[in-house]
């Protein structure tokens, strides 16, 4: 193709991309009022009345969330469906990318990218249930900090932010050691580097955590870093399966790479003597004695 017909597919494909991505965002706007903010309110929902609605301890169902201004509830409307719409619509706009760039790859190549998108969208879902689950008992940890005598008023724009900023942050960590598989696979991070760094790969891992997630408490951080520990640890075991077979395939005995007529690399150095007495340093056995002359 020419390079005017690949920006002419190209053109088409993003187009195909954001119409999809679109469909997807009328389709979660419509639901917003049909389960989809009720599902985002709910860790909110679940704390005690003590810590919401101003501090007056309302009701077990007062947990409406203030809007500041005239337009702030559509743009927050608009912003949920828009980032629920990309994820609703991800097989679709994922399926443009993939048609764009697989006629460029080869069967092994293809077959990697596959496993590679699979991963790596089971990674995020993970990532991004973990931190639903944790979601409300980081919310009561940080609003029981605020102490007696302080009025509580969350807005729907400051919650939904802490929200995806927390859902983004675990998802998107969770990808990391998919990154350490990928880069052994290309040959580039090899599973004697990782597993000497082991110790150092944890004690960043939880430093990581500390700092990544929003909620700055314990309880969170530890609830991302240690499954990432897990998956580090076996993206570790990994790439020491690749490599194993890697050496397989070019020969344990250093012998990949040389043509048919050449001749293999011999070790000239002497091997080490041996310090016990050989057979021919032993006396010999008494047997008929020679003649002696007269």
């Amino acid at each position: 193709m020419s390079l005017i017909a690949h920006l002419t597919e190209l053109r088409n494909r993003v187009g195909k991309a954001l119409l999809f991505i679109l469909i997807g965002t009328a389709v979660a706007f419509w639901w917003y009022d049909h389960g989809l903010g009720e599902f985002i309110r709910a860790p909110y929902c679940g704390l005690d009345p003590d810590l919401r609605a101003l501090g007056t301890g309302g009701s077990a169902d007062d947990c409406d969330l203030l809007v500041t201004d005239v337009i702030g509830g559509a743009l927050i409307r608009l912003k949920i469906a828009f980032i629920v719409g990309i994820v609703l619509s991800a097989p679709f706009w994922l399926y443009q990318v993939w048609a764009f760039i697989t006629p460029g790859l080869k069967r092994n190549e293809k077959r990697y990218g596959v496993a590679f998108v699979a991963a790596s969208t089971a990674l995020f879902a993970l990532g991004a249930g973990l931190a639903y689950i944790s979601l409300a008992k980081g919310l009561e940890l940080l609003l029981e900090l605020a102490g007696d005598g302080v009025a509580i008023a969350l807005t729907a724009q400051d919650y939904i932010g802490f929200v995806i900023a927390l859902l983004l942050a675990f998802g998107v960590s969770f990808e990391l050691p998919l990154i350490a598989v990928v880069l052994n696979l290309v040959g580039v991070l090899s599973y004697a580097t990782l597993a000497k760094g082991r110790r150092w790969i944890y004690f960043l891992t939880i430093v990581f955590a500390a700092f990544v997630t929003p909620t700055q408490d314990p309880f969170t951080m530890l609830l991302m870093a240690a499954p990432m520990c897990v998956l580090f640890e076996l993206a570790i075991q990994i790439a020491r399966q690749v490599d194993r077979r890697r050496a397989r395939r070019a020969g344990l005995d250093g012998l990949a790479g040389l043509a048919d007529d050449e001749a293999s690399p011999l070790d000239a150095r002497p091997s080490p003597l041996d310090p016990r007495p050989s057979a021919l340093d032993e006396e010999p056995v008494a047997g008929p004695s020679a003649p002696t002359a007269r």
